[in-house]
């Protein structure tokens, strides 16, 4: 039995065990709070802490359901790779940082687990050895290293408390002016990892990673560890950093549903619409709903990872090309691929009564219901039109269109143990949102609208999808939008040149860090410190070493010096 296979059922079996439990813990309102103490130093206690309730219990069970099919899904994608068993140790890696992550209520075992994300991520990017996949890495590991800098520094802040279990103080936090700094930092720390403007540009560089780490990883686990933070931080922000928070979510979410509608590389598409609904989980986090929040980062984990497990099944059948331009009338070719990739598309953009639709309707139901500016609610909606507008796009260029290129060679289904990862997830997209939404809402949320803003979710939809049908044609008759507007397309396809200025930082960053550590670290400090030190010793040494070679004249000399002094002094 292959390695894919054991942790895969291992997984599956505490997934199914942990869905349980979360829900008995849910309804008897139960939770276990588990501390244990390592050491103590100058009466600063290190302690272990774990926190089982019914929400960090169901993220679990949901990241181990998942990278059970990952896992599975590797066992085909991956046949033949080297370092396979490599490749699958460290995804369990990343699984066990996850775990780490999710149920610490204490700030020092989260950063055990959050730079584990980042540690394993990198390794992750890197996997395929290449230019291409070294740079991304750079720029993923680069920018996480801010947030776990924001982490380390709210750690030392919190001593001013004497405990690291920021589950006490939170209200404490919210209204201290001098303690809200922690506050802000565990905010930027969470923008980095959920990658919000302005280090957005990490998530589609770190598509260079192989497809099954994509599905697992940079959509439904690493990404929204961010989300998961601030939920757990939410009653330490005050309302202006929820502003803030707030405004840079549905910009966020705006910019990735743009540039998704002017990019051909299908990962970067599937990667830029995981951050369109990033922004919307932060967005909605902001507005004050977390539970909503939640709900939609579960049933985007669902839907999300499926798609990227279908696009993984195309490029590998179309001799790793991922532009979308070389697809076409894939239905044919591959058609139960597609109708899995069809359903995931559909839960994306909100098709009643699948996994996307329950959260995303009620999201802008709640919005419109909401106290707030027309600006916000315009950028909602606006970016649930431009999530239609690139799905449509998508199944236009790999589907319904004309045979391109690489299709016409003879494509193969691919086998079944890729199907059966894929159709085990669409299971759950069919019936995860229902399910969801009937166990965790203790209460039904009462809407009530005007039919216009009632409507007004659906026609955004509808308009979405005839703008992406009509912006794609690429009949003879047509002429193509993107190309007709280069300028335009080639600086919404880069995120508002995001990626070139994160790029111009990080090399600014990585000079500044090498001519500090030349002129400082190898330089003054070295003078002034350890070699400087020890070629001052070792002058000395030599010169008592002279002394003590018991020679006679020497010791007369220093016995009369010696006498002299005493006399001068006395």
């Amino acid at each position: 039995m292959s390695i894919c296979i054991i942790f895969s059922v291992s997984f599956m079996f505490f997934s199914v065990m942990l869905f349980i439990m979360s829900f008995m813990f849910m309804f008897n309102d139960y939770s276990i709070f588990f501390e244990m103490e390592l050491f103590t130093l100058n009466y600063n206690s290190f302690e272990m802490v774990l926190l089982f309730d019914w929400m960090s219990m169901m993220f679990m069970s949901f990241v181990l359901f998942i990278s059970s099919m990952v896992m599975f899904y590797s066992k085909e994608y991956m046949y033949g790779d080297m370092n396979l068993n490599r490749f699958i140790l460290i995804i369990f890696l990343f699984v066990t940082s996850m775990m780490f992550m999710i149920i610490s209520p204490n700030l020092l075992s989260i950063l055990l687990g959050w730079d584990g994300l980042g540690l394993v991520s990198y390794c992750l990017v890197i996997y395929y050895q290449n230019v291409k996949s070294a740079n991304a890495g750079m720029i993923t590991a680069m920018t996480n290293r801010i947030g776990d800098v924001m982490l380390l520094m709210s750690i030392s802040w919190m001593l001013n408390y004497g405990s690291w279990n920021f589950i006490y103080y939170l209200e404490f936090m919210k209204n201290d002016k001098y303690m809200m700094i922690i506050s802000l930092m565990v905010v930027l720390a969470a923008m980095t990892k959920s990658a919000q403007i302005p280090f957005s540009s990490w998530l589609p560089a770190a598509m260079a990673a192989p497809t099954p780490v994509s599905s697992l990883v940079h959509s439904s686990t690493l990404v929204t560890a961010g989300v998961y933070l601030l939920i757990r931080f939410f009653n330490s922000l005050n309302s202006n950093l929820l502003f803030i928070l707030l405004f840079i979510g549905v910009m966020t979410m705006f910019m990735a549903g743009l540039g998704a509608n002017y990019e051909y590389d299908l990962k970067k598409i599937i990667a830029l619409s995981t951050l369109s609904q990033l922004g919307l989980m932060m967005s909605i986090l902001a507005s004050g709903d977390t539970l909503l929040s939640f709900y939609h980062l579960l049933t985007h984990a669902l839907f999300k990872a499926t798609l990227f497990m279908c696009a993984g099944n195309m490029i590998h059948s179309l001799m790793n090309c991922q532009d979308i331009r070389f697809m076409g009338n894939l239905i044919t070719q591959m058609p139960m691929t597609c109708v899995i990739f069809n359903i995931s598309n559909l839960s994306l953009c909100g098709f009643p009564f699948m996994a996307g639709f329950y959260s995303k309707d009620l999201i802008l139901e709640f919005i419109s219901m909401g106290y707030i500016n027309l600006y916000i609610y315009m950028m909602f909606f606006i970016s649930t039109g431009l999530t239609m507008m690139y799905t449509m796009r998508l199944m236009y260029y790999s589907m319904i269109g004309n045979m391109n290129f690489l299709v016409l060679n003879s494509l193969v289904e691919s086998s079944f143990i890729m199907l059966k990862s894929m159709l085990s997830l669409v299971l759950m997209i069919n019936i995860g949102g229902s399910l969801l939404m009937w166990l965790i809402m203790k209460t039904p949320y009462f809407i009530c609208l005007p039919i216009l803003m009632k409507l007004m979710a659906l026609m955004v939809t509808l308009v979405g999808m005839i703008l992406g049908y009509i912006l794609t044609c690429m009949k003879l008759s047509y002429t193509i939008k993107t190309l007709s507007s280069l300028n335009f397309s080639l600086f919404f396809s880069s995120m508002w040149n995001m990626p070139i200025l994160s790029i111009y930082f990080n090399k600014f960053i990585l000079y500044f860090g090498g001519e500090i550590y030349k002129n400082m670290d190898q330089g003054w400090l070295e003078y002034f410190g350890s070699q400087n030190i020890y070629y001052t010793y070792k002058y000395h040494s030599k010169f008592f070493q002279i002394l003590f070679n018991n020679s006679m004249k020497i010791y007369l000399m220093l016995i009369i010096i010696w006498l002299v002094m005493l006399l001068l002094l006395f």
